[in-house]
């Protein structure tokens, strides 16, 4: 397996970096090593950071505990369109939908949905993907449809120039009406399979915020992303004292009836690489958030 990093993976651990394609932490840990993976060429420690654009190559042959993750056809998932045209389209990801393959989640993701009409980016078994959202987390996603609109796609987003908004109902109320949470996050210093902002791996996140709908025990918020961490709309929210509402990782599970968190991407806008008009794409709260919401109202 070869991969490429992109500019935004600066300074990520080499191991966290390849959890996702490999499966888990521990099996890129593994072949690390094992002397598997190279980093333009060379062995790495698997605690060496990224510095955005190398070439790792993987030989996953060695991994004497487990073969790579079989990842088959399936089922294909179920997604909508928001926006389409020749060069891109806008997805609706409905909540439990796994963006692409992992060990765990070999089949029925969006990414194997997509094939043969999205392209573009060094990893074929996530082709035109741009950005993911967590499994739960219901909404939208730009995707490309070539290797050109998705290199492009991928320094708008890392120049900041994608608007990701996101409908989010958190516990309690904000003492502002908006406000900026600046605070780096990375794996939690105790927790292992959660991130936080308690971290010895920091990653600069900024998440802004504003209110949307003040309720008796809940705040219904507009939220936009300026980064895009692992959980950061959640992991910040709950950071300041208001989870997110049902979020079964970070806040109260079951709240409001809830069987996910209450996130969704609602809103993207951004200027087309190709044509240079702007982009617009909404997404309304699906029925299960929709009805928690009139619940949190009464």
């Amino acid at each position: 397996m070869e991969l490429r990093s992109a500019l935004e993976d600066a300074g990520t651990r080499i191991d966290a970096f390849l959890a996702t394609p490999l499966g888990s932490r521990s099996r890129a840990q593994r072949l690390l090593e094992a002397g598997a993976v190279t980093l333009d060429g060379r062995k790495v420690l698997k605690s060496a950071k990224l510095a955005g654009g190398e070439t790792i190559a993987i030989d996953e042959s060695l991994d004497r505990a487990e073969g790579p993750a079989d990842v088959g056809e399936g089922e294909p998932a179920e997604f909508g369109v928001a926006w389409e045209d020749e060069h891109l389209l806008v997805v609706e990801k409905p909540t439990g939908v796994v963006v692409h393959p992992a060990r765990g989640h070999h089949s029925g993701t969006l990414a194997q949905a997509l094939a043969g009409r999205a392209a573009g980016g060094e990893q074929g078994w996530r082709a035109g993907i741009v950005h993911r959202l967590d499994r739960d987390t219901s909404g939208l996603l730009v995707v490309a449809k070539s290797e050109r609109v998705h290199r492009e796609l991928k320094e708008r987003l890392a120049a900041r120039e994608i608007t990701r908004e996101y409908a989010a109902l958190v516990e309690g109320r904000p003492p502002a009406r908006s406000g900026t949470i600046d605070a780096p996050i990375g794996r939690d210093r105790r927790v292992r399979t959660r991130n936080s902002t308690d971290t010895d791996e920091p990653r600069e996140a900024r998440t802004h915020f504003e209110l949307a709908e003040a309720l008796p025990r809940h705040t219904l918020l507009r939220v936009r992303l300026e980064t895009g961490r692992t959980h950061q709309i959640r992991v910040h929210l709950q950071a300041i004292g208001f989870p997110v509402a049902g979020d079964p990782e970070y806040g109260t599970v079951g709240l409001l009836g809830l069987r996910r968190q209450f996130l969704h991407a609602a809103r993207l806008a951004f200027t087309h690489p190709v044509t240079g008009e702007p982009v617009v794409a909404a997404s309304p709260l699906p029925a299960d958030l929709a009805s928690a919401l009139e619940r949190a109202r009464g």
